[in-house]
């Protein structure tokens, strides 16, 4: 019997079940989606670098004979060791005027043990004597449609030819395929090339020589001796020092997303269970309210208090598995869409969506939970009912605390509002709850257009002042300062500044970074540091630039001694006074004055890039001339590369916006229609008795819907409120030496969510609208309360 009266109210009450039904599967959809999403990429990463081999630790050096190799194999904890040969280059392409980057890797020689294997996607790998092909990067070949069989000239070690596609494909450690040095990926100007081992080696004077190694570490192996021996080894040749997989550029790239996700499986599913608990608190304790007399009668029959319990706790659970059912129907294709996108930015060669079981289960899980938490007050209510008081008529509110009752409205305001400022007043919690509902649903829309946002203000407002060339010149080795002279002697270069950056540990006491020095001129415009409120700084004569996360990292303050370890050519050790701290969005980096830098490597003055402001007219001709130099590895234009990550990230960035706008909808009109539809459960006796008194329609159903409105208004500066406050976790939690993304919400993103709420609210609004519009008055009066 009482299964049958369950059912009977769900079905009676399924605008409002719907409502919180909707609420709390925007919640579970949310942990579904970024949970599966993050178990899914985890689990095709590990599984890619189980399949390739993916190395333990890197290390680079300036050169090394091949016969150190057994050396390298001796360290105590190694268990394979690959030396190959790398180089910056350039590429031409038929059609395509921009400058392409190129990172050339040697394949490991027939017979030897290959760690970060090639997977391929198409053709085949190079022969050993096929001294013209090569592999390239899937993501490269997508963006230019290149396909085995296609030519591509590579320009390396300022050697210039033509060479043939074997294949496409990737591995390992270009999941991200970033340019080394650079910010924003660019797939169609960045490209990787495996060649095999004595082509490349011939072509850049590494016959018998390597200088790069990877290492695959015993599952025993102490990782910090095993870099600290490879340091030891290969210091003599040049050894910039060695860093584990967690620090390789790619892998630190993928790691951070992963955090990323876990923080936001972890917050927003949080706030729209809460809110849905909120909401079936206010229904299911209208619903008691409602049912005082069929509770006694019920009891009288002798019905258990323990079974009105599971009966009202059902009503709860029913709703609980409804929203989990919507909430994971809509993760899993959420999920899909989202890995799709991470599949086309992250290069794994499989993105497997799947949920698993115990996911399932955690998400009917925490919908229930959070069903029956909202239902604990009216659960205990209905448990304190004896049948003589359930037969009794409810006791009216008494108009909240006497604090409230005893304000007075203003005596400016018409009987219309002050009838909405007392109802308000009379039920204090539940008026706060419902704000407070609201105000959450203005505050997800916010952090939906935060990523949009914050990418703006990173590169409008950081990046864009203090990198003010057009175009970046990069040199194979290190030249003489006259190489600038020259440069800047190009038809259409306007001004042309030096600097060097060199590999570094910075130290401050017990810590110590691994980062890039870059020795700047005082005088530098082109690239200059910026202190936080976007001032220039000089590079101090005696002392030494860090970034505002790293000086954090270091613990160290304006005045403390750093010292500045070299990890490149004599490897010197210079203390400096830390001059001051330069906010920058990407990277943890020190700067120092280029006489300094020189001083500190004994090497007279050198540069090995160079930055260019050029006439826009004569960009073309400024990147041909450069190219036809021998001596220029790589050339990039950062506005393009900006130009191009925008137009990469636009799909992604407006997928997140719509998700989180729509999901902030969900809470703003289920909060809204749910109330409404309780209050107007609660008053529509009072309002019957007002359209016969001679109020009309309009004036009736605005008495209802205005205090709602009102509320609607209240909440949305406490949204913009608590959006800062989910945006500084956000921030908080996504901080790191990569990139930090600043705490801006511009005006454009409170106007749209304060318009979304409003819309939403209205459109929740209109259906009981009508309702009260439908009112029967004969029928309302000859109800019993």
């Amino acid at each position: 019997m009482l299964a049958r009266k369950r059912r009977r109210d769900l079905w009676r009450l399924r605008g409002q079940v719907l409502a919180i039904a909707l609420v709390a599967g925007v919640g579970v959809a949310n942990l579904v989606m970024s949970r599966s999403t993050l178990e899914s990429l985890v689990e095709s990463r590990d599984r890619y670098y189980r399949d390739t081999a993916f190395a333990d630790a890197f290390a680079d050096l300036r050169r090394a004979p091949e016969s150190v190799r057994g050396r390298l194999e001796a360290i105590d904890g190694v268990a394979a060791v690959q030396t190959r040969v790398l180089t910056l280059g350039r590429a031409e392409l038929p059609g395509f005027d921009d400058p392409i980057r190129v990172q050339a890797v040697s394949l490991p020689e027939p017979g030897r043990e290959a760690l970060n294997r090639l997977r391929l996607r198409a053709g085949r790998l190079p022969l050993e004597g096929e001294r013209d092909a090569l592999v390239i990067s899937d993501a490269f070949a997508e963006a230019h449609r290149l396909a085995p069989g296609s030519r591509i000239v590579l320009v390396l070690q300022g050697r210039r030819a033509t060479f043939r596609i074997a294949g496409v494909g990737g591995t390992p450690e270009f999941i991200s395929q970033g340019a080394p040095g650079s910010i924003f990926p660019d797939a169609s100007r960045f490209a990787i090339v495996w060649m095999p081992r004595r082509a490349l080696a011939a072509a850049t004077d590494m016959v018998g020589a390597f200088n790069s190694v990877a290492v695959a570490t015993g599952r025993h192996a102490r990782s910090p001796f095993v870099l600290q021996e490879l340091d030891r080894v290969l210091a003599p040749y040049g050894g910039t020092g060695a860093i584990a997989r967690a620090d390789q550029r790619s892998h630190r790239y993928l790691s951070e997303e992963l955090r990323q996700l876990s923080t936001m499986a972890r917050l927003f599913p949080a706030i729209f269970l809460g809110v849905a608990a909120y909401v079936l608190q206010v229904v299911l304790g209208r619903l008691i309210s409602l049912e005082r007399e069929q509770i006694g009668t019920l009891r009288a029959f002798g019905f258990s208090t323990r079974e009105l319990w599971r009966h009202y706790a059902g009503f709860a659970v029913a709703v609980g598995m409804f929203g989990a059912a919507v909430g994971i129907a809509l993760g899993i294709v959420l999920g899909r869409l989202i890995a799709g996108l991470y599949r086309d930015y992250y290069r794994l060669p499989s993105l497997d969506f799947s949920v698993s079981p115990g996911l399932l289960l955690l998400a009917v899980a925490v919908s229930v939970a959070s069903a029956l938490a909202g239902s604990a007050l009216p659960l205990l209510r209905a448990a304190r009912l004896t049948p003589a008081d359930a037969m009794r008529p409810d006791v009216p509110w008494r108009g909240g605390s006497r604090r409230l009752r005893g304000v007075r409205a203003p005596g400016r305001l018409g009987q219309m509002h002050r009838l909405m400022l007392r109802d308000l007043s009379s039920r204090p919690l539940r008026s706060l709850l419902a704000w407070t509902g609201l105000a959450f649903g203005t505050a997800v829309m916010m952090m939906g257009r935060f990523q949009h946002d914050a990418i703006d203000y990173m590169i409008e407002r950081q990046f864009r002042p203090t990198e003010r060339q057009d175009i970046s010149v990069a040199f194979f080795e290190p030249v003489s300062t006259r190489a600038l002279p020259e440069i800047a002697s190009i038809s259409g270069v306007r001004r042309a500044e030096a600097d060097r950056v060199v590999p570094v540990r910075v130290a401050f006491r017990a810590a110590s970074y691994r980062t890039a020095l870059r020795g700047l001129d005082r005088d530098a415009r082109l690239r200059r540091p910026l202190d936080a409120k976007g001032r220039p700084i000089e590079p101090p004569v005696s002392g030494v630039l860090l970034t505002g996360y790293l000086a954090r990292w270091l613990g160290a303050r304006a005045g403390d001694p750093i010292d500045v370890h070299v990890l490149t050519g004599r490897r010197g050790l210079l203390r400096l006074p830390l001059a001051g701290v330069v906010e920058e969005p990407f990277g943890s980096q020190a700067y120092v004055g280029r006489a300094t830098l020189d001083r500190l490597l004994g090497e007279g003055p050198r540069i090995d890039t160079a930055q260019l402001a050029v006439d826009t007219a004569r960009l073309a001709d400024v990147t041909d001339a450069l190219e036809r130099r021998p001596a220029v590895a790589s050339i990039d234009r950062p506005r393009e590369a900006i130009r191009n990550f925008y137009e990469g990230m636009a799909r992604t960035v407006l997928t997140f916006t719509v998700i989180a706008t729509a999901f902030g909808a969900v809470i703003t009109a289920g909060v809204t229609y749910s109330s409404a539809q309780v209050a107007l459960s609660e008053r529509a006796r009072d309002l019957a008795s007002l359209r016969i008194l001679g109020f009309t329609r309009a004036e009736v159903g605005y008495l209802l819907l205005g205090e709602l409105a009102l509320l609607v208004a209240l909440a949305v500066p406490l949204g913009f409120v608590l959006g800062h406050a989910l945006v500084a976790m956000l921030v908080n939690g996504f901080d790191s030496d990569l990139f930090r993304i600043p705490r801006y919400i511009s005006p454009s993103t409170y106007g749209i969510a304060a318009l979304t709420t409003f819309a939403s609210a209205l459109a929740a609004g209109v259906p009981v609208w009508r309702r009260v519009d439908a009112l029967d008055l004969v029928a309302v009066l000859k109800a019993r309360d």
